[in-house]
């Protein structure tokens, strides 16, 4: 628990009984009670309490204002015991932590990594980083994660090419862990005299699990991210994990400019200006404190949304298959998908109605082997992606909404169905 420095007060005003922090906790606002309407609901925001002013003034009071410090330490500490792992590294980003991960892994010129064309751009950035080749696989049409059986094709057509694989990063899609049981099958099968790592970005997961595996805890390594409008936010930031000390070590030293241990500044590797301030560690360790609750309302966001969808033909939310439900998913954010055979709308239309009316609705993501940077890049496709692009859109999700606020979402997109 940080230790609260309390402010000096003019002389002659007297100070109330300052409440404990378990009752400051306790007095946080009920995060789905209805408030003042406001002009736009927004996708994903933050929610920011008492909690997380008092975890920065700390930071700030302790005079640690630049990259590293406690903060820092007790965070990389508890983000490893959420995710079950034994290392972390409290980064800038994700991509920091994709980008150190594959460097780490050996990935480089004259090498490919294979990854899921269902994803943010940053995936495949971190790729382009290191100066690998992306190979793009497709996604499952149930949920939008990496098919394992196109993973398979791949794997195989490159082995025999002669290729050098580097890593293979699936992509936990909106907040679900991917089917890595399947994906390491593949794995193995394919490993003979090159075994192939196992990179997670799990930037979009944290909370979640598979089998009550935590995410975070799956492959050679994973990447968290706690960009601003994730289930949990630094502001910016991210985090390595891994149970590879040595890989942990490798990419902790790279991170900060890769200086070597001796009293002049002496570098032997090209490094980075990749770590965490010790303020925004201080804001990630209150933001952790409250994830379960984070995660509850988003769970009861989603549940509301089906409940309110329930009877409108050819609509589903995305992630809710027969034979695995979503309850082990953090719901970051909630999808649902359009059958166009039902409804004469597109993803696009939808979009542009639903921010005309000033709720934030979003498209999926657009596949990587649709991005004018990637033009011409090897894509296994099967159109899964390209269907969930067109016919799939994210609703807003934030903690902060209120029942009011999702009642209006509804309604506005009744009307579009």
């Amino acid at each position: 628990m940080p230790v609260i420095v309390a402010p000096r007060l003019p002389a002659g005003q007297s100070e109330a009984p300052a409440p404990s922090r378990l009752s400051r906790v306790s007095q946080s606002p009920d995060l789905s009670r209805s408030r003042e309407p406001r002009e736009r609901i927004l996708l994903s925001q933050a929610t920011v309490t008492d909690v997380e002013e008092e975890y920065v003034l700390d930071a700030l009071r302790s005079g640690w204002v630049a990259p590293l410090g406690p903060h820092v330490d007790a965070f990389e500490a508890e983000i490893a015991r959420r995710c079950g792992v034994e290392h972390a590294l409290a980064l800038s980003s994700g991509t920091a932590a994709l980008h150190l991960a594959l460097d780490c892994l050996g990935a480089g010129p004259d090498t490919v990594v294979v990854i899921a064309s269902m994803t943010f751009a940053a995936t495949a950035n971190a790729v382009a980083y290191t100066g690998a080749t992306p190979v793009f696989v497709d996604a499952r049409e149930a949920d939008g994660n990496l098919d394992p059986d196109l993973l398979d094709e791949a794997l195989g057509t490159l082995i025999a090419e002669g290729a050098d694989i580097a890593a293979v990063i699936p992509v936990d899609l909106l907040g679900r862990v991917c089917d890595y049981p399947a994906i390491e099958e593949v794995l193995a099968a394919h490993a003979g005299a090159q075994r192939i790592p196992l990179l997670a970005d799990s930037a979009e997961s944290l909370g979640a699990a598979l089998l009550g595996r935590p995410a975070g805890s799956f492959g050679d390594a994973a990447a968290l991210s706690f960009n601003g409008n994730k289930i949990m936010t630094t502001s910016g930031g991210g985090m390595l994990l891994s149970d590879d000390a040595a890989l942990v070590e490798r990419a902790r030293s790279l991170s900060t400019q890769a200086r070597q241990p001796v009293p002049w500044y002496e570098h032997a590797d090209i490094g980075y200006n990749y770590r965490l301030s010790n303020l925004l560690a201080a804001l990630g360790r209150a933001q952790l404190t409250r994830l379960d609750d984070l995660i509850a309302r988003r769970r009861e966001i989603r549940e509301i949304y089906a409940a309110g969808l329930a009877d409108v033909p050819g609509v589903r939310i995305l992630g809710r298959e027969p034979g695995r439900g979503d309850e082990e998913d953090n719901c970051w954010l909630t999808a649902v998908v359009i059958d166009p055979q039902v409804h004469d709308t597109d993803a696009d239309s939808i979009v542009r109605a639903m921010n005309e009316q000033d709720i934030e609705v979003r498209h999926l993501w657009k596949p990587m082997h649709l991005q004018p940077v990637f033009a011409g890049a090897r894509m296994f496709a099967s159109g899964a992606s390209e269907r969930l692009f067109a016919h799939g859109v994210t609703l807003p999700s934030g903690a902060g909404l209120s029942d009011t606020d999702l009642e209006r979402v509804l309604t506005a997109l009744r009307r579009l169905l």
